[in-house]
């Protein structure tokens, strides 16, 4: 069966910018519009629909300067349902690895004409570098340092409004290593935008008092931070920064921030466990919680593809 894409009056409008590189450029209206357009290319997808047709001819560049699976895997699988070609940019294989240039890099991939190039780079605002040097088609960031990450801020609302039905009002902890997280600077500027209110918690080093100026609460008590929280959610321990000494150990602070059943009894009784992947099973959260129904996770995982097909069908008009 071959459907076309959703015809509804909200799904026929686009986004007003050419690329998506931050939460910062899209209005309350524009982000409700991409939850819209997953939830109506879900259910065609879940219906039997085929897709295929809506992006074929085009290109999509998985330009990808950090190592991924769930997001790199997400928008190649995205890109294939709606019929787009995919090009997984090996960047330690390729002329850059030899010292070409990002920009002569961002040129050679132009020039093979590429409709859409999702990138992920170390540097927070190289996407937004890309999208100045290109004349033709999209930029996506996919993460940009520690600045920015909008597909997955829009993955975690989409989850978030499917579960409890709203997005305004919800009270959300953020667990964890704030002060590195691209996640979680996307996701305040996402959950502030429609209305709930973030608390980030953590200790001192992670949750510095000066991320108040984001517009949030900061809690560095656990039972605190997430008391009547509609969601907890939990970010990863960058393990690799544990030489820089910003928690004496991951015992210390697993028994103080680590999410089992007695911790989360603290949160609301139907309080969403989430968390952006990869897991650090028992720091971040017990086997148990990851096995309550009440976890996420991999709802988070499923829905990231229809976000990003609804990203790539919204930007495709104009590519």
């Amino acid at each position: 069966i071959t459907t076309p894409p959703p015809t509804s009056a909200r799904a026929r409008q686009t986004l007003a910018q050419r690329h998506l590189l931050g939460i910062d450029q899209l209005s309350p209206e524009e982000i409700r519009l991409i939850l819209d357009r997953a939830g109506e290319i879900r259910q065609l997808v879940n219906e039997g629909n085929d897709l295929a047709h809506t992006l074929a001819g085009k290109t999509l560049v998985n330009l990808f300067f950090e190592n991924s699976t769930r997001t790199r895997v997400s928008f190649e699988l995205a890109a294939k349902r709606l019929g787009s070609s995919v090009v997984n940019f090996d960047v330690a294989n390729s002329s850059f690895a030899k010292g070409e240039s990002l920009l002569d890099t961002l040129q050679t991939i132009q020039a093979m004409g590429a409709h859409f190039v999702v990138m992920r780079h170390s540097r927070a605002g190289a996407p937004h570098f890309l999208a100045r040097h290109v004349t033709q088609g999209s930029v996506i960031n996919a993460g940009d340092g520690a600045h920015e990450h909008p597909t997955q801020a829009l993955l975690d609302l989409f989850t978030m409004r499917e579960a409890l039905g709203r997005i305004e009002g919800l009270r959300i902890a953020i667990v964890g290593d704030c002060l590195h997280s691209r996640v979680t600077r996307s996701n305040i500027k996402a959950l502030t935008k429609l209305g709930a209110k973030t608390v980030l918690v953590g200790p001192t080093p992670l949750v510095p008092d000066e991320l108040e100026a984001l517009g949030v609460e900061v809690r560095h008590d656990l039972r605190e931070g997430i008391q009547g929280a509609d969601v907890v959610y939990l970010l990863r321990i960058q393990l690799e920064r544990q030489r820089k000494g910003l928690f004496p150990s991951l015992k210390e602070y697993r028994s103080r921030f680590g999410l089992d059943t007695q911790a989360l009894a603290w949160a609301k009784p139907d309080a969403l466990i989430m968390h952006p992947g990869p897991v650090n099973r028992g720091v971040e959260l017990t086997d148990e919680i990851l096995e309550s129904p009440r976890c996420k996770i991999t709802t988070q995982v499923a829905t990231g593809v229809f976000i990003r097909m609804a990203v790539l069908t919204l930007l495709g008009s104009e590519t």
